[in-house]
């Protein structure tokens, strides 16, 4: 299969990047052109490879779009890493205390994200200008408003407040001029939907390159960015939940029709989703994926370095990694079922996960690498608690993230060793499960109790059979799989809690949760209780404490502060 995205631009570009709130000029020198020789099929296709091209080019291991790096602040994941002071400003966040706006890491994703939209924006530009000889100028177009709205939408999830660059022919003067409180928070997600909905109107069903998006990849967007509006936090002196918009609700329920997913569906085993193997990248489920690469000429590939920092270090095998992202004790025992095969939702924390004893959801097993289970099902690397598996010796546990890691048995092949450790594996950012989940929320917020439900047991019986790595793990290490199915019926807050649940037990580890929890308007009452019960497990949170109405987004960087000239509003919060 072909990977668009694994693409480098190399031909003729000026695009106009916004960083720090100033126009800077990326310009490859190609000679003197005229204005109608820049206006060619040819070179408005290069432009689009080019913004393709910066979602892959514009991360690494400190800034990834997956935002692994900033859901440290969820119950799911430690930061780990061999300290409190290895990625010292990431343990802030994760503590949510002495994050300050000056902090690299705050400033560095707003500077990589709109430097990306610039590219996008320059393509557009380009692409308002050809005649309609190019035919597939529409397409193209619909395309980069994808990413524009991609672009847009972790900005917004991560700074709440943001200049949203939808005029492409600003001029200097306009560009420093820009507010980032402009338009309300309603208003800020209606503009990443008009993006969506232009290009779900002319997305073609199916696309011969990969990495370009589908109608059923705008559709999976939209249900997403509905989901995000429909939680109102319209005080702008709060970041509360002030209703939850019904006409949005609906808009959810639109877009995740089963109608538009005729193409796609739930993979048969969860974690064919998380393979590096081509025979199993762009699978049924994956609706849209940021593509990775090896082997297409260059020297290590359009490899994924954005996980580098996730391994564990294991000696003469993946030496040097570093044992970041890990799982947390909150998020394992999250994973028991009771006598009834169902999710402890109320009392889930009372005690800790132990193998020999509790039962457990197979999807602790693709999602957590345990002590005494083999590591990435490879039974040659049994885990142990050693600083192999935790550079930090316990301090975050021995506990592994197992989403974004290979086995082994790969390095060399899907696993390659660079400045750091680098992976060929897509990173799904829209799978069908989602989708599903998303339907199954707002159903349940809705009142419509069963039809959640019914989702939610699809995403259940896909979770119960998914066992094809680890089937021998009751037999040879006492692991005790036992799950069932929701029955009977439930009142609307039970369908809610539900829904919750089984969007983190599904998801866990994808780097949602926290986001998640600040859309719900939850993660004030479910984080200062994770910091208190965890405590034992992690000692850095004896002094973690989340603070509502400010920790929910991070501050708007000083550095484009200064830079906007009094244009910018900071986020609420004593920043």
């Amino acid at each position: 299969m072909r990977k668009y995205i694994s693409i480098l631009f190399t031909g003729i570009a000026c695009c106009m990047v916004l960083s720090c709130n100033k126009l800077l000029s990326e310009q490859v020198p190609q000679g003197t052109l005229s204005d109608e020789q820049v206006k060619t099929p040819a070179n408005a296709e290069a432009m689009v490879v080019s913004a393709y091209a910066i979602f892959t080019t514009a991360e690494d291991i400190n800034s990834s779009f997956s935002m692994w790096n900033f859901d440290v602040r969820s119950d799911d994941a430690y930061k780990g890493g061999n300290g409190t002071s290895d990625g010292d400003v990431f343990h802030q966040l994760e503590i949510q205390q002495g994050v300050l706006t000056t902090n690299w890491n705050i400033n560095d994703m707003w500077v990589r994200l709109y430097n990306s939209l610039s590219r996008v924006n320059s393509a557009i530009a380009l692409l308002e200008e050809c005649d309609d000889s190019f035919k597939m100028k529409d397409q193209r177009m619909a395309e980069m408003k994808f990413l524009r709205a991609y672009a847009h939408f972790l900005l917004k999830r991560l700074y709440k407040n943001i200049p949203f660059v939808m005029d492409t022919h600003l001029t200097n003067d306009e560009y420093n001029s820009m507010s980032n409180t402009t338009y309300t928070n309603d208003q800020g997600w209606g503009l990443i939907i008009q993006d969506l909905e232009a290009a779900f109107k002319v997305l073609p069903e199916v696309q011969a390159d990969k990495g370009r998006p589908t109608k059923a990849s705008a559709a999976a967007f939209l249900t997403k960015a509905y989901l995000y509006k429909a939680y109102r936090q319209d005080n702008a002196q709060s970041n509360q939940v002030t209703s939850i918009d019904e006409t949005d609700l609906a808009k959810v329920i639109e877009y995740s029709d089963p109608k538009y997913y005729s193409n796609y569906g739930l993979e048969k085993d969860i974690h064919n989703n998380f393979r590096p193997e081509e025979m199993y990248e762009n699978g049924i489920e994956s609706l849209w994926a940021i593509q990775y690469s090896r082997n297409d000429g260059s020297t290590y590939g359009n490899l994924n370095w954005s996980y580098g920092l996730i391994g564990p270090s294991i000696i003469k095998v993946t030496d040097g990694a570093c044992d970041f992202y890990k799982p947390s004790q909150n998020l394992v025992n999250a994973y028991r079922t009771g006598a009834d095969g169902l999710p402890l939702l109320d009392n889930f924390n009372a005690k800790d996960y132990a193998i020999a004893s509790d039962n457990a959801d197979p999807r602790l097993f693709l999602t957590v690498g345990m002590p005494g289970l083999p590591y990435m099902f490879n039974k040659k690397y049994i885990q142990d608690e050693t600083q192999q598996y935790s550079r930090g010796n316990g301090f975050y546990g021995y506990y592994i993230s197992l989403k974004q890691n290979v086995d082994p048995a790969l390095v060399g092949e899907y696993l390659i060793k660079g400045s750091y450790w680098a992976s060929s594996m897509n990173r799904i950012v829209f799978r069908y499960a989602d989708v599903l989940l998303e339907r199954a929320e707002a159903y349940a917020q809705l009142g419509n109790a069963d039809e959640a439900i019914k989702l939610v047991n699809q995403i259940r019986t896909r979770a119960k059979g998914s066992t094809q790595m680890f089937s021998d793990y009751p037999t040879r290490y006492g692991v005790k799989l036992f799950m069932s199915n929701y029955s009977g019926t439930y009142d609307k807050a039970t369908a809610i809690k539900i829904v919750k649940m089984e969007r983190r037990l599904e998801m866990g580890m994808e780097s949602e949760r926290f986001f998640d929890l600040v859309r719900w308007g939850d993660a004030a009452t479910v984080l200062n209780k994770y910091f208190a019960e965890e405590s034992d497990n992690c000692a850095i949170y004896s002094s973690a404490h989340f603070t509502p109405d400010k920790d929910e987004y991070l501050p708007i960087p000083a550095e484009q502060m200064a830079a906007a000239n009094g244009h910018y509003t900071q986020n609420i919060g004593s920043w």
